[in-house]
């Protein structure tokens, strides 16, 4: 689960990780007092969505007046940034900044521990210094038994700064970081970037954090801070249906019994040039209202233009299957192409019942594969 900045700057300030002032504002007016609040000379308006590359996509700006941040706000608010809709902006105040640091702790997979990442270049996209200069970044992996020593603290510390004043500082932030982290159950704690003042002290303005969704249960500010974006709305609706459901952007929706065999389903469609739209297991019933929750949220992705439906049938027999199909598809208007193949425990006895429907009927996985992807295509 991500959260915005602002309230990862909450939990920061939480756990004394020094952070720059700021007020969450919704309206140009409230900029304006937001800045006259600061009282600072200088003050950014940054949009607060879930997404990264704000900068380049104009959502901060930098005002030194009253009418440059109403001027900003009213350009910053309703902006679209990669799909997410900003309606709401941070009024930080500027800071004189010397130099800028990237520090994360996250879970390294390939060690199964937390990791803590560090750069001298920081405020800048981290993927990208990884990938043309992955020696300026130093990777830390931190034994969960002993957490955030005093020793690697320092270790750390000293990959960014030389002054011992500075070292200082990091230490406490290191640690604080790493407490938050293993605390909330995050998955990810992140300041890009971490800025050293000109008068020597750290601080961090700007924080991201995203958690573990399994671990929300337990922390009820965490999960308050939880703003499902349509996709996840739609996720959380197949869930309380019984459904696994992730949207993938494709334009073939696949309602598949197994999640190995859903994703068997996925990788043909790529394999036969096609795009799949999502991933979703509907287990093994054959009830035709399932089919038709199914369908309306297969439907419900405007992208999709195609429906395969591949069913196993072992211990659901596959005319009980075709019968539900034919059930639920009285009730469901569409002009989507439906591709279905069904193969197991009364196979042909299910085929044979959808032949003549307007149901596209595929003799196997493969030839069902190749059907759905030139209609897609077609379409």
């Amino acid at each position: 689960m991500k959260i915005h900045e602002y309230q990862a700057k909450s939990f920061f300030e939480q756990y004394g990780v020094p952070v720059d002032r700021h007020f969450l504002c919704r309206t140009p007016d409230e900029a304006v007092e937001a800045y006259r609040r600061l009282g600072s000379v200088k003050a950014v308006v940054k949009a607060q969505v879930h997404t990264g590359g704000r900068g380049k996509a104009g959502g901060v700006k930098l005002g030194s007046s009253e009418e440059e941040i109403r001027r900003n706000a009213e350009q910053i608010l309703g902006m679209d940034i990669k799909g997410f809709t900003v309606d709401r902006v941070l009024v930080s105040e500027a800071v004189d900044i010397a130099a800028e640091y990237y520090v994360s702790i996250l879970v390294d997979r390939r060690s199964k521990c937390p990791m803590i990442m560090l750069s001298r270049s920081g405020g800048m996209d981290i993927e990208q210094v990884a990938r043309e200069t992955p020696d300026r970044i130093v990777k830390l992996v931190v034994d969960p038994l002993l957490g955030m020593t005093d020793y690697m603290a320092r270790e750390a510390a000293y990959k960014l700064f030389d002054d011992k004043a500075q070292v200082s500082q990091a230490v406490k932030i290191f640690k604080a970081l790493y407490r938050l982290f293993v605390e909330k159950d995050a998955s990810l704690v992140e300041i890009n970037p971490l800025v050293l003042l000109r008068d020597g002290t750290l601080r961090a303005i700007d924080a991201k954090m995203t958690f573990d969704d399994n671990a929300l249960f337990r922390h009820a500010d965490v999960a308050d801070c939880f703003e499902p974006t349509a996709e996840e709305k739609v996720e959380q609706e197949a869930k309380a249906k019984g459904f696994s459901y992730v949207n993938l952007g494709g334009k073939i929706g696949c309602m598949v019994n197994g999640a190995g065999l859903a994703m068997a389903t996925m990788d043909m469609i790529k394999l036969y040039g096609g795009e799949p739209a999502n991933f979703l297991d509907i287990g093994g019933s054959s009830n035709p209202e399932k089919i038709v929750d199914a369908m309306h949220l297969l439907l419900s992705d405007k992208h999709v233009n195609t429906v395969l439906i591949n069913i196993f049938g072992g211990i659901t027999r596959c005319d009980d299957v075709a019968k539900g199909l034919i059930e639920a598809f009285q009730t469901i208007q569409t002009d989507v192409p439906i591709v279905i193949r069904l193969t197991g425990t009364n196979e042909e006895e299910g085929r044979a019942m959808l032949h003549g429907t307007h149901f596209t009927v595929g003799t196997s996985m493969a030839d069902a594969g190749h059907k759905a992807v030139e209609l897609s295509r077609a379409r």
